[in-house]
């Protein structure tokens, strides 16, 4: 009898480990680094401004509130007038460091194929010219598991990475590159 109440014991146990030990997705990270022929008070005077993403060739237009105080918004139209839309929500801002941190609002996942992302823009003095550093976090659009394919984590971390690629690439177009 103590033997079956051990054995009962034990199944109470290890059922109550299963759920825990699931796994579902994983955070993901890219990072994205461009060093351009600039000084980096150059490089921060276009982009370091929250409130305009202009420097971005898929940015359309961005609306936003309270500058680039702790808390500011922002929402990217993308594309075009009427365009998919992501909104914003900037969490730290240091101009003397020229970083600062935001991290997204609301996005459709078929716009942008990710949940909980957070990223952090920055720009460093790499011997008197900008190298700038854009690095995110996220988890994929489908948190479940068995995602479809286009909402997957390597969908993710493309389409993050296409992101910052072609910010990067309007960067060097602008102040030239020192790659």
């Amino acid at each position: 009898m103590k033997f079956l109440a051990v054995l009962a014991s034990l199944a109470i146990v290890v059922l109550g480990l299963a759920p825990a030990s699931a796994h579902g997705p994983s955070r993901q990270k890219v990072t994205v680094t461009a060093k351009l022929d600039a000084t980096p008070d150059e490089v921060w005077t276009a982009i370091g401004d929250f409130q305009d993403m202009s420097w971005h060739p898929a940015v359309f237009a961005t609306a936003g509130e309270n500058g680039n105080a702790i808390d500011a918004t922002r929402v990217l139209t993308l594309e075009k007038e009427g365009g998919p839309t992501i909104s914003e929500l900037l969490y730290k801002y240091d101009a003397d460091k020229r970083t600062y941190s935001y991290r997204i609002e609301a996005v459709d996942v078929e716009v942008l194929p990710v949940t909980n992302y957070s990223a952090h823009l920055t720009v460093k003095d790499d011997g008197g010219k900008a190298l700038v550093e854009w690095r995110g976090a996220f988890y994929r659009g489908f948190p479940n598991n068995d995602p479809p394919a286009h909402l997957n984590d390597e969908a993710a971390v493309a389409a993050v990475t296409a992101v910052y690629e072609a910010g990067m690439e309007a960067l060097k177009a602008k102040f030239g590159s020192r790659e």
